[in-house]
């Protein structure tokens, strides 16, 4: 049995003392007496907390504090597997590293509606072959819905939230024969996979890779390793096969994805491969699936889970692999509430139960790179694409010596490419990093800018929506005839390209092009961005357009060239992992390029052609700028040979917060003590954000410091009047 499948846990009798956590923000365990029947160590449990009831888990005995006369009883324990000793272990330590309180954590553990409903068969609809005559915008989502979800029958109630319609629609196309009403087992097992079914015939580099994640999952206890592959050289068939070694051991596998948009294209390949699809995980699940999935996780009736970074948090029964695909993508890191690095926990949770952990990229990021180096982690590498595909050939167009007209981004030889694929019938990948039509829109006459009125950031025009946007807040308004400064009327200008204008530019030079836009602001549902994927796979485009979203692992076979627009965006800044992110992202979006057996080109348009991160990239230089860049951050003391956590404050009253910053300056004795070095408070970088004024603190210490001690302790001298937030940020992915 494996280290994470073994559990004794304790049962106790009617009436004895338990402390229960809950997931209200009161502080440490509250005891209550077990029901009839008694409570098992990690059973999830409803108690009377003040005038109403919360949920909770049985973590231990009680402490024995409150008097018997005052202790309540547990109201009723839920009809699901108990939390096991390593979840609440995991919870635990994945608290305390991130100086979160473990209410909250035990909250982002539980985020599942009805877990206490009982089981039996429940009314929901299915979607036949008909289909209505009219076709409404809201009957569509509704048969969206069902496509997106793989013909699962769904409850009327969750069809109305997530298709946002009435029951009207709802009984309105079962009324024609579109949705057939039936009755369905609550949370029924998953299928089982066919671990035997015939996979991909793999290169002789992957088999040694395979070769080499087997033998560390026969071990059967923690393991972490980089797989580290060109784009194109088949990581994830290496990982799917390692998974069946897992899955045939009776073990659980998940597979962390940094995007939703990459599920679908994922799911189906998973299906592909082993004739059922797997558990899915992520914001944009049902509620009822979600409850499914969960409870499904913890009994063992679930082989294999694709999911975005919460699901590291499922109660799996027995957890032997965990697949962190694109690792380095910032998307890992949770920036909103509970603040943490999902590919860290997924090590921290594989260490506590046994399980093998494969973090898969093409670019690492530094610090996995390090733990690579060093001997920390196993590293696997993948040097060369799959089958008869080869590396694109990588060059840089130097902006200095192009005379663009002002208002023009596609320099001479990157139009003159993009033509001869249209000649061709090819497609060519334009990638700019921004969205919309223009990053700043500024007036004419008295040079005033458009900013957001909750946010020190600047509004971007939407032209294809014709609304401007703040992409801090989320905030919009109508784009308006005159400026809000000067009244000026017909004066506002935009400054800078976005993929809107690009997209604008492109149309104009290339009349009879058929041009797909790719961002985030156009993907809408999931089923419809799958749609407009495979759309381009087929080769219903001869320009794509895009921001990052297209450099996340798609496969588009018919892209043989790619162009990067203004590449030395992502190099302004003091941000510490600029030159990071900047390599990394340039280095993906040029691997779409010839992904069949057509040979593909990269063009990089910059005004920094021999910058370091250019040159490694051009020269195929990985190893390079990986030393170079290691060299720099181990000098400076920076992650990850030092470590940064941030402080920041926040409150509707700037002079609050200021005088909140300054008195925690004042306290901060137990930091200093620690070795550790504190620097602010400063307003930060984006100084209001939803109407909050922001102060910053930035701690700096070697590794060995106990730096969450210290922050506990001195967190513990001062008390923040309520209208001030603090937010603790361990290992910041970004300083703004």
């Amino acid at each position: 049995m494996s280290e994470c499948a073994e559990e004794n846990a304790r049962l106790f009798k009617e009436g004895g003392r338990v402390g229960v956590l809950t997931t209200r923000p009161v502080d440490g365990l509250l005891d209550y007496f077990a029901p009839r029947g008694g409570a098992e160590e990690g059973a999830f449990v409803e108690v009377p907390l003040g005038a109403s009831t919360t949920a909770g888990v049985v973590w231990g005995e009680g402490d024995g504090t409150v008097a018997a006369a005052k202790t309540r009883a547990i109201s009723h324990v839920l009809d699901v597997p108990p939390m096991r000793r390593e979840m609440r272990r995991f919870l635990t330590q994945a608290a305390d590293y991130t100086v979160t309180p473990l209410h909250a954590m035990l909250r982002l553990a539980t985020r599942v509606q009805g877990l206490g409903v009982p089981t039996a068969g429940m009314r929901a609809f299915r979607l036949s072959d008909r289909r209505p005559d009219k076709m409404t915008s809201a009957r569509r989502r509704v048969i969206a819905l069902f496509e997106e979800c793989a013909g699962a029958a769904l409850p009327a109630k969750e069809i109305e939230e997530a298709a946002s319609v009435s029951h009207s629609v709802v009984a309105g196309l079962e009324k024609l024969g579109v949705l057939i009403r039936e009755s369905i087992p609550r949370d029924k097992p998953y299928p089982e996979l066919d671990l035997d079914r015939h996979s991909v015939a793999l290169t002789e580099d992957q088999l040694d890779a395979v070769r080499k994640l087997k033998s560390k999952i026969a071990e059967g206890k923690f393991s972490s390793t980089l797989l580290k592959g060109v784009t194109g050289s088949g990581k994830t068939e290496v990982y799917l096969d390692a998974a069946v070694d897992v899955l045939k051991r009776g073990r659980q596998v998940l597979v962390l994805l940094p995007e939703i948009a990459l599920t679908a294209q994922f799911l189906g390949r998973v299906a592909d491969r082993f004739g059922a699809r797997p558990g899915e995980w992520h914001s944009g699940v049902t509620s009822s699936e979600r409850r499914r999935l969960w409870r499904n996780a913890g009994e063992g009736h679930v082989q294999l889970v694709v999911g975005a970074r919460s699901a590291l948090f499922l109660p799996f029964k027995d957890l032997g692999l965990i697949v962190v695909d694109e690792e380095h993508d910032s998307s890992y890191k949770q920036e909103d509430g509970i603040q943490y690095n999902a590919r860290d926990m997924a090590v921290l949770r594989a260490s506590l139960c046994g399980a093998t952990v494969i973090l898969s990229s093409a670019t690492p990021s530094l610090e996995t790179w390090a733990n690579a180096r060093s001997g920390k982690y196993e590293r696997v590498d993948l040097p060369s694409r799959f089958g008869s595909a080869v590396l694109p050939e990588i060059v840089t167009v130097d902006m200095k010596a192009e005379d663009l007209p002002r208002g023009r981004w596609i320099s001479g030889p990157l139009a003159l490419e993009v033509r001869k694929r249209i000649e061709l019938r090819e497609q060519s990948l334009l990638f700019l990093n921004r969205r919309g039509f223009a990053p700043i829109t500024l007036c004419a006459d008295c040079g005033q800018q458009i900013n957001c009125t909750q946010c020190d950031a600047r509004m971007v025009e939407h032209r294809f929506t014709n609304r401007l946007m703040c992409h801090q807040c989320g905030a919009s308004r109508p784009f308006p005839d005159s400026c809000d400064e000067c009244g000026a009327e017909g004066k506002l200008v935009p400054i800078g390209p976005g993929i809107e204008r690009l997209a604008e530019e492109a149309s104009e030079m290339f009349a009879d092009a058929r041009i797909e836009l790719l961002s985030s602001d156009f993907s809408g549902a999931p089923n419809e961005l799958r749609r407009k994927l495979e759309s381009i796979a087929r080769g219903d485009a001869d320009i794509v357009i895009g921001t990052q979203l297209v450099a996340k692992g798609h496969n588009f076979p018919h892209i043989t060239l790619v162009g990067v627009i203004d590449a030395d965006i992502g190099l302004h800044g003091s941000d510490l992992r600029a030159a990071e992110r900047t390599f990394q992202i340039i280095r993906q979006v040029t691997g779409r390029a010839g992904r069949a057996e057509k040979k593909g080109v990269a063009m990089i348009q910059t005004w920094q052609p021999s910058h370091n991160i250019f040159e490694a990239i051009v020269s195929g230089d990985d190893e390079g700028f990986w030393e170079a860049e290691a060299a720099e951050r181990r000098v400076a003391g920076a992650p990850p040979f030092g470590r940064y956590v941030g402080i920041i404050l926040s409150g509707v009253d700037p002079a609050a917060v200021r005088a909140a910053a300054g008195e925690m300056a004042r306290t901060a004795a137990p930091l200093r003590n620690s070795g550790a070095q504190l620097f602010g408070p400063a307003p930060a970088p984006i100084a209001r954000i939803r109407g909050r004024t922001r102060y910053r603190f930035l701690i700096k210490a070697e590794k060995s410091v106990p730096i969450q001690r210290a922050i506990i302790e001195w967190m513990r001298l001062f008390k923040l009047p309520s209208s001030i937030r603090l937010t603790v940020d361990i290992d910041p992915q970004r300083f703004f």
